[in-house]
């Protein structure tokens, strides 16, 4: 089986390029399978140079794949050593994925006469589409994601803070095997749940709440993304009809879900639902994103994107709608896009009523 970093490196005819530098940390984590180096250099023949600081140099040497680790020590710049190893492979043209403004500059400085081309999109090429071993860690992230959203379908009721939600969904993710939250957990009830970042506060939940839950596992650095809303106690007829066009708007938006289909024509499907039952305007944000080694990457979907789905794209779909001062809903689900079709990768009850 090919590595991706040889996958990178089939790239360099295409782009006329004699080597790559990766400076983003994630996306070193993708190529090496370590977390923490400073640089990756890639050059189009020969050895690939993982340059880390002291710190993390025995780590690397023990887990980092496919690559020569250098260290970096005390005084000395990654960015120049970098520069001292492309001038000695005598590379004359070199991408790279993303650099600081002062990086790039120190490079440019020290490179004259090299060619620093941006290629960021090459890594995204790659790391948009997931492959097998990455599916299997998104699956099981997404498993101990569910488990953290019965976690707080058991703990929510009136009088609970929202805080100990997040902190009982967390404990559950994390007894079951998580490596830490994909993001901050958010726990957002009552009025709040109009609010589609909203985090979680030291308020009190009270019985006719809306309760937006929104969730993630981290597994082997991979991430999933859940979200439900429910009612303590009986929901009110408004709340009703809300989660019910949200729940349709994302299971016809799910069903549009296949290789081949534009991401815009996604989000055309749950906004064009919501705004014919006269709550488009609520509606604030795209309908999802890819997801994988970071929460949120391409393809996105939402009205303007030119992004088409592929085989082994895993996406989020979450409609919403949130009417300030009433409250919101959100129903989200971590999708992975198959030929004539899709798969949800989380699963757990769409249930508006808890209690």
């Amino acid at each position: 089986m090919e590595s991706r970093v040889d996958a990178l490196r089939d790239f360099f005819e295409r782009e006329k390029l004699d080597g790559y530098i990766v400076a983003d940390e994630t996306n070193i984590l993708y190529f090496t399978g370590f977390s923490g180096g400073e640089r990756l250099l890639v050059p189009g023949e020969g050895e690939n140079v993982l340059y880390v600081r002291g710190v993390n140099y025995e780590e690397a040497k023990e887990t980092a794949m496919d690559c020569r680790v250098e260290l970096v020590k005390f005084g000395e710049d990654a960015d120049r050593k970098v520069a001292d190893q492309v001038k000695g492979l005598k590379l004359g043209r070199v991408g790279f994925d993303i650099l600081s403004a002062s990086a790039y500059l120190k490079l440019h400085k020290a490179l004259k006469g090299i060619k620093l081309d941006d290629k960021g999109e090459l890594v995204w090429e790659l790391r948009r589409v997931k492959d097998e071993t990455e599916l299997r860690h998104m699956r099981r992230a997404a498993e101990l994601t569910s488990k953290g959203m019965e976690a707080a379908f058991e703990t929510i009721r009136p009088g609970v803070r929202e805080y100990e939600v997040a902190a009982e969904i967390e404990y559950a993710m994390r007894r079951v095997g998580s490596w830490g939250v994909a993001f901050d957990t958010a726990v957002a009830s009552g009025a709040r749940s109009a609010h589609p970042h909203g985090g979680c506060t030291d308020r009190k939940i009270k019985r006719g709440d809306l309760v937006v839950l929104d969730m993630g596992a981290k597994y082997q650095n991979y991430r999933a993304d859940l979200t439900r809303t429910v009612t303590v106690g009986e929901p009110s007829t408004k709340q009703v009809r809300i989660h019910k066009v949200v729940r349709e708007a994302q299971d016809k938006a799910f069903q549009s879900v296949r290789a081949g289909a534009k991401a815009c024509d996604i989000d055309a499907v749950a906004r064009k639902l919501i705004e014919r039952e006269e709550y488009g305007k609520y509606f604030v944000h795209r309908v999802g994103h890819g997801i994988g080694l970071d929460i949120h990457e391409p393809p996105s979907l939402n009205p303007e994107t030119k992004d088409k789905l592929k085989v082994g794209n895993v996406v989020t779909v979450e409609p919403g709608i949130y009417i300030v001062e009433f409250g919101g809903v959100r129903i989200e689900d971590t999708v992975l896009v198959r030929k004539d079709g899709a798969e949800k990768l989380t699963k757990v009850s769409y249930d508006l009523r808890l209690g």
